[in-house]
């Protein structure tokens, strides 16, 4: 293979980091996914930051992971004379690398390498746009970078401190590195304290707002923003990539014959989540949290939208969201399928009152989507009569305000009240 097929057209863009992806098959690991999908996946990350062009993707069968250089001396010679005549300048790993893996490959290949977390870890940095969220991805990255803090080397350039695993000169010794990640990390958490308690004050004024919370969540590029698009009317990013949308998006949508909800759609999950982004993904989920209506949404087209599916409830447990709410599976995409497929699936989904067979692109599947979910919502309500004494003006000027009332009768002790109202509305009346 001549270095002229690896030759790209890039005289009217910005330079672009030359990458190649691999994914170590590891026979030892029972829990490893299916090779072919799992590397285009991997590939899709690498396409999902701008920045890169990805010149192959290679799927490296490993009978058990090596302890110092991941994979075996043959394999590493054999890849190095390919990255050589690729002109590769970075190449993505789909797993963990320990830090002395990423030195000893770094050192063969002469090239920078990046694992799995790292790649998500930049993209994440490349698309947070509220303040938390950068505050969030920013403080990930620096734990992820302390932790590869390895003596370098004069032949490469090497980035350490701050965002940009990918691109940049500079190299520091270890020493002073960990004491300036530390000295931001510092900076960072105090930075964010503040934050977060703007955001509290937030999410206590929308607390006082009657409207329920409908979350949308699921595995990334399941449609999740297409869908929140086409019920709520917004504009929010929605392509072909993964981690398309990080920040959590929020709008009124009237239900029809129902009430008004707030609709959130949050940023995707994905398998082998890195852990020092869960704190990223806790905060951006506080919304869906306090949800009232949980919408999991499926690319029902994709292969292994099983696998994708248990990822996303492993992950929502691990971040502390309780299934004990009502959750509809909103099975995605069925646009895409064939016509037997198509009706196979909507058969299934026939068969479960909780399962919902759509195309937010079509808006197939939507109305009955929108039905269910207001009519779970008014099973929620219930009645109940409340006595409240005259100087208790202010309850009852909030029952109003909420639009709970069905009845009222004036006696010589005070007001007798019919209310019909939600568990989260009867607790905002206990805490007046």
């Amino acid at each position: 293979m001549s270095k002229e097929q690896f030759q790209i057209d890039n005289t009217d863009g910005p330079k672009l980091t030359r990458a190649w992806v691999l994914h170590p098959d590891i026979k030892s690991d029972h829990t490893r996914r299916e090779a072919g999908y799992a590397l285009a996946e991997a590939v899709s990350l690498a396409h999902a930051l701008p920045n890169l062009e990805v010149m192959g993707e290679t799927v490296v069968p490993l009978p058990k992971p090596h302890a110092g250089k991941l994979f075996g001396k043959g394999k590493i010679q054999e890849l190095h004379d390919t990255f050589e005549v690729a002109e590769i300048e970075l190449v993505l790993i789909d797993g963990p690398v320990t830090p002395v893996q990423q030195r000893n490959l770094e050192k063969d290949w002469g090239v920078k390498v990046l694992d799995r977390t790292g790649l998500i870890l930049e993209i994440f940095s490349d698309r947070a746009a509220t303040r938390e969220g950068v505050l969030q991805v920013e403080m990930a990255a620096l734990s992820y970078q302390r932790t590869r803090l390895v003596r370098a080397w004069t032949h490469l350039e090497r980035q350490r401190g701050g965002l940009g695993f990918v691109g940049g000169p500079g190299e520091t010794q270890i020493e002073a590195d960990r004491r300036a990640i530390d000295d931001q990390l510092v900076r960072l958490k105090r930075q964010l304290e503040k934050v977060v308690k703007t955001r509290a004050l937030h999410r206590a004024a929308r607390a006082k707002i009657p409207y329920p919370i409908v979350a949308l969540v699921g595995y990334t590029n399941a449609g999740k923003s297409t869908l929140f698009n086409k019920l709520t009317g917004a504009d929010v990013m929605a392509k072909d990539m993964l981690f398309a949308t990080l920040d959590p998006t929020m709008r009124r949508l009237v239900l029809p014959d129902g009430p008004e909800v707030i609709m959130s759609d949050t940023v995707g999950f994905i398998s082998d989540l890195p852990t020092e982004l869960v704190a990223a993904f806790r905060a951006t989920l506080e919304e869906v949290l306090a949800a009232d209506i949980i919408c999991h949404v499926r690319d029902i087209s994709h292969p292994q939208t099983e696998e994708q599916s248990a990822d996303v409830i492993e992950i929502m447990k691990v971040l502390g969201v309780e299934q004990d709410r009502p959750t509809f599976e909103v099975w995605n995409k069925v646009d895409v399928l064939d016509a037997d497929e198509a009706d196979a699936v909507q058969a299934r989904a026939d068969r479960d009152d909780m399962i919902f067979a759509t195309s937010a692109v079509t808006g197939a599947g939507v109305d009955p989507l929108l039905a269910a979910i207001a009519e779970a919502l008014q099973g929620a309500l219930m009645s109940e009569d409340l006595v409240l004494p005259f100087s208790d003006g202010r309850k009852r000027a909030w029952l109003f305000q909420e639009d709970v009332v069905q009845s009222e009768a004036q006696t010589e002790d005070g007001f007798e009240i019919e209310v019909r109202w939600s568990g989260k509305q009867k607790a905002q009346f206990a805490a007046l």
